[in-house]
């Protein structure tokens, strides 16, 4: 038996949502370098217009490791970490509502039925997914122009903070600037959430049903992994699309699909795999960390609430 035992009683709906933000919290702090380097790599080629200070096009990153070692020496190591208060804030409101509340919606779908088909699953998967977008896209809007910042050399900082960042994007372009490219987030977290979360449950159900494994941390560490290459694979066309729309100027593109298409004609279709490698690195650790963290700290805080329920 490795870490806790599954709990005698089920965890409730509030154990499910705390766990599922503290859990995506801790994942971030390990892994935000990867998704930073990955921003970079998805937005270098595009024409930068105003939003970074006409900044030529050209390649700056090679490789996730190339782009964290450049940005290391030319911004500092704390560039890195470029707006982790908003992706953990993203993160506590995010993954509460898509993860969290996977399970009771699941079963609302399903009428509380235990076995719960394919399309139950999916469906609970892009309901819960639009959800959190519609809770936590500001944050997600933050977090992507930092991590897309650049500051060296003359370069100005856009943002000095991340409240200045609210603050600016709000008075620049209005309440819209931060809710009005929901768009293609919608669409990459409801692809995210339902290829991350069913193939994790798909590949959990299996691995405990066919093989020695039980529903123990092997199991969900091998669960985790594939959930988050699947994932990789299936989202990052959305993913590159959705970090392109968020971090341009409002006269950049018209639309998502015109993003999409802009990126298509000038730059070929490899463009929507550009960060692949960092997409995977972060996606799958991400994945690891998360559902193992999650898996944990459910069953600690039932025990823990147990224990207090029953002192003796």
């Amino acid at each position: 038996m490795v870490g806790f035992g599954p709990a005698d009683v089920p965890p409730t709906a509030a154990v499910k949502f705390v766990g599922a933000g503290t859990a995506a919290c801790i994942a971030d702090l390990v892994t935000f370098p990867l998704d930073t380097a990955k921003v970079r790599l998805q937005i270098q080629g595009e024409a930068r217009g105003s939003t970074n200070g006409g900044q030529a096009k050209g390649v700056q990153y090679r490789g996730v490791f190339g782009t964290i070692t450049t940005m290391v020496r030319t911004e500092g190591a704390r560039s890195l970490y470029r707006g982790l208060v908003a992706g953990l804030q993203r993160q506590m409101s995010f993954a509460s509502v898509r993860i969290g509340l996977y399970d009771s919606v699941k079963q609302f779908y399903t009428k509380g039925s235990e076995h719960a088909g394919i399309g139950s699953r999916l469906l609970a998967g892009c309901t819960t997914g639009a959800m959190a977008v519609a809770v936590a896209q500001p944050t997600d809007v933050v977090k992507v122009r930092f991590q897309a910042q650049v500051s060296s050399g003359g370069n100005a900082k856009r943002y000095q903070g991340t409240l200045d960042a609210y603050r600016t994007i709000g008075r620049e372009e209005g309440i819209r600037g931060l809710l009005e490219r929901d768009g293609p987030n919608i669409a990459r977290n409801a692809i995210v959430n339902c290829t991350e979360l069913v193939t994790y449950d798909l590949i959990k159900d299996a691995l405990i049903s066919s093989t020695p494994l039980t529903d123990d941390l092997p199991c969900h560490f091998t669960s985790a992994f594939g959930a988050g290459f699947c994932t990789t694979v299936i989202a990052s066309p959305v993913d590159v699309v959705k970090t392109r729309y968020m971090n341009s100027s409002r006269s950049q593109y018209s639309s998502a699909v015109n993003c999409a298409m802009s990126m298509l004609l000038k730059e070929g279709p490899m463009a929507f795999y550009k960060g692949f490698t960092p997409s995977f690195l972060r996606l799958g650790s991400w994945n690891v960390v998360m559902f193992v963290t999650y898996e944990q700290l459910k069953r600690a805080m039932m025990m823990a609430r147990n224990n207090k329920a029953s002192p003796l």
